[in-house]
């Protein structure tokens, strides 16, 4: 797991280094150098380094005392002279390496372009970087004019092809306009001590696949209940479905109004009426609850329709195992209190969802008072996703915007309910769950266009998990 941090949580991070911060600054600086030098800043090439007069700046400085040692030429436009010692000693060594200082009315061509301006620490106006609008561009720490904690751009802010950050990725690097002004994001480790995170960055060894024992039947691997399905939203649930056995599930079954039975029926699914009208109605709850005793997990919500709160109530009253929360049993629901329940309980919304039920902007620190609140584990949907419970806070960023098509929210929505029901915990399945469905929407979007049905079969190619050896 990868921290990321805010501006603030940079600052600490500085304050409390224990090595001198003129080794920081030369490894920071050598960092940026090798990224220039991937980036095409080679023998004969001409570089442009934008240096501020903090530390940020310094790390530009000692860029471009290694990029001139390399045979690059070297352009330096400063902003003000330089603020700290560690600065000045670095603007002095880039001067004897044979960088040109020149003023910003005598701006010359550049290969690329080093932005070393304000980095994490930018306050105030940007100073005028139109001219360097189509060359390439390489942001050290943060994109200057970008914040670091809120993701929000300055007018004027350069679009970077890379950015060179240090320890960690910057909050501000993943929300908001980040991902659009960071380009490729690269992390150099030059000595940084940890400090406690704002969130923390899910790898693929943070998302956990349960393995199988090689004595396990269908019920032992996972047993999943799929709630949903109406008149015109039947695909829901069984695209719910399908993805569940795609991730592991042993067996699963749709529970639906009698209506829609036959339009959910799939050969390796299992299907119960519930009920005898074309909805969902409070008296039935009981009836449901009854089939669900015999599942690890319920997923309620997919395709479920409109006008069944009492219905969504009842179950969330009644059932004392675990049950995912999903589409349309959140839209029926009047508040948060509602989703507070003896039984473990994963929530799903995208930022919609969440406004509705909670009156509150969609952002990570208001999904994290939502569990809080409820006990509850809440996956924000969207790009990227966030799983937040009172533990720990995670970001995953697997996926990107070929996932915004209808339907892969219910993919989604069975991959968690099969890990959960394979063994892994609530927080732990949601994680991976949204790790996995990014990993499956990203690796389709290579061969294809991607959509829900073609998605749920790309997720049994990603999920493959291991068989547990016999001891």
């Amino acid at each position: 797991m990868i921290p990321v941090l805010t501006a603030e949580q940079s600052r600490d991070q500085d304050a409390l280094a224990t090595d001198e911060a003129d080794v920081l600054l030369d490894r920071a600086g050598l960092a940026v150098s090798l990224e220039a030098v991937r980036l095409g800043a080679t023998y004969g090439s001409r570089v442009a380094v934008l240096a501020g007069p903090g530390n940020n700046g310094g790390d530009g400085y000692v860029a471009a005392g290694y990029l001139r040692r390399r045979g690059v030429a070297v352009d330096l436009y400063p902003i003000g002279d330089p603020k700290t010692a560690p600065c000045r000693r670095a603007q002095a060594i880039a001067r004897g390496a044979g960088a040109t200082v020149r003023g910003w009315d005598d701006v010359r061509g550049a290969d690329l372009v080093v932005d070393a301006l304000f980095g994490a620490g930018f306050r105030g106006d940007l100073p005028d970087l139109s001219v360097w609008d189509r060359t390439p561009v390489l942001a050290v720490d943060v994109a200057s004019g970008l914040s670091a904690t809120t993701g929000r751009a300055a007018p004027g802010t350069l679009t970077a092809d890379a950015t060179v950050t240090f320890h960690g990725p910057k909050v501000g690097h993943l929300i908001g306009e980040g991902p659009r002004l960071t380009g490729r994001l690269e992390v150099a480790r030059i000595g940084l001590p940890d400090v406690e995170p704002e969130l923390w960055l899910c790898e693929e060894v943070d998302a956990p696949l349960p393995g199988r024992d090689r004595a396990a039947h269908k019920w032992s691997a996972g047993a999943v209940l799929v709630v949903g399905g109406s008149d015109g939203l039947d695909g829901a649930a069984t695209l719910a479905a399908r993805a569940a056995l795609r991730a592991g599930a042993g067996a699963v079954m749709i529970a639906c109004p009698p209506s829609v039975q036959e339009k959910v029926r799939a050969p390796e699914i299992m299907t119960r009426a519930i009920g005898a009208r074309r909805s969902f109605t409070e008296e039935e709850a009981a009836e449901l609850l009854e089939v669900a005793s015999r599942f690890d997990v319920m997923v309620i919500g997919p395709g479920l329709g409109p006008g069944v709160g009492p219905f969504v109530r009842a179950v969330l009253s009644g059932f004392a195992g675990r049950i995912l929360v999903d589409a349309d049993a959140l839209n029926v629901l009047d508040h948060p209190s509602e989703l507070q329940r003896a039984g473990a309980t994963v929530i799903t919304p995208h930022a919609g969802e969440f406004t509705r039920l909670t009156s509150r902007s969609a952002t990570y620190g208001e999904a994290a008072s939502l569990a809080s609140e409820t006990g509850a584990t809440v996956l924000l949907k969207g790009g990227p996703t966030f799983v937040v419970d009172s533990d720990r806070r995670w970001v995953i960023t697997s996926g990107g915007p070929e996932l915004a098509t209808i339907g892969t929210g219910d993919v989604l929505a069975g991959m968690i309910a099969a890990l959960w029901a394979g063994g892994l915990d609530g927080p732990t399945a949601a994680r991976s769950g949204a790790y996995w469905h990014g990993r499956a929407g990203a690796d389709l979007q290579q061969q294809q266009t991607v959509n829900a049905d073609q998605l749920v079969d790309h997720v049994g190619v990603v999920t493959r998990r291991p068989r547990r050896r016999r001891r």
